[in-house]
């Protein structure tokens, strides 16, 4: 039996790759495996085969070795490393109190294997770390990463869940973050309140990118405001679009305004 190729999720950051099983060994969705990355030995959760479709959707695939399913001795391993994250966390913030540095630690990441311990903070200029390097490499005896992010990044290692109700996306099946603008939240006719159109982030939020390309379709199918159109109800004046409905608001040359579905205009004046 030929060992097959899987699409691996792994890391604090989500990282996807595609990671060859061992043979004569069968992966399931959600099936807890160890892997070798290029970082060292992970934990990681199988997504699926790669097959062609699904490799050609990865942006900047990671790659690697599927080791064996997670053991209880490994769920074991993961406890102590959680333990020793928090205690690395808060040697860090004394390091970095002692230095005096303008950054903020937000996460720590000990790799299953124990080949490195990845620090990320946050700073708004470049922060020069090198001797918190050499603290830190001195406090454990192992490699030192540290990792400067954006407030994204941040809610992609800590935030839980949105204001939908479910997990944030970014913590879940986001693979890389997609830019975000107000273009898309006035199309979408969304509030511009930004405290309602932010994530936990403080950004705009990711569903507004996912819809988007919905909309600008629907959007190209409709008439504008102020196109005259002609349909079975007479000729009229479109006031406003209703794009995920298909309509749009006709004013007619009687005063009337109704409700209009795309398919109902025979043509546009």
């Amino acid at each position: 039996m030929i060992a097959v190729k899987y699409i691996v999720r792994h890391g604090s950051m989500r990282f996807i790759g595609q990671y060859d099983g061992v043979e004569e060994t069968v992966y399931r969705h959600s099936n807890l495996v160890v892997v070798r990355s290029e970082r060292g030995l992970e934990i990681g959760e199988v997504l699926c085969e790669a097959n062609p479709r699904a490799v050609e959707m990865l942006n900047e695939p990671t790659h690697g070795q599927i080791v064996r399913f997670v053991t209880p001795d490994d769920r074991q391993q993961m406890q102590r490393l959680q333990e020793k994250e928090s205690v690395e966390y808060d040697t860090c913030a004394r390091f970095i109190s002692e230095r005096k540095l303008q950054m903020e630690l937000v996460d720590v990441e000990h790799l299953f294997g124990g080949e490195r311990i990845v620090f990320y903070f946050l700073a708004e200029k470049r922060v020069d770390f090198r001797e918190l390097v050499k603290d830190l490499a001195r406090e454990y005896q192992t490699r030192i990463e540290l990792r400067q992010i954006g407030v994204r990044d941040e809610a992609k290692l800590l935030a839980d869940y949105g204001d939908c109700g479910k997990p944030v996306c970014c913590n879940t099946h986001m693979i890389f973050m997609p830019p975000v603008s107000m273009r898309m939240a006035k199309l979408q006719k969304s509030t511009l309140d930004p405290s309602k159109i932010s994530g936990r982030c403080g950004r705009l939020k990711c569903c507004l990118r996912f819809e988007q390309d919905v909309y600008e379709e629907f959007h190209r199918e409709l008439p504008s405001p102020g196109t005259r159109i002609v349909t079975s109800k007479g000729q009229g004046k479109v006031l406003a679009q209703e794009i995920l409905a298909r309509k749009v608001l006709v004013e007619f040359e009687d005063g009337r305004r109704i409700v209009v579905a795309a398919d109902e205009i025979l043509t546009r004046l």
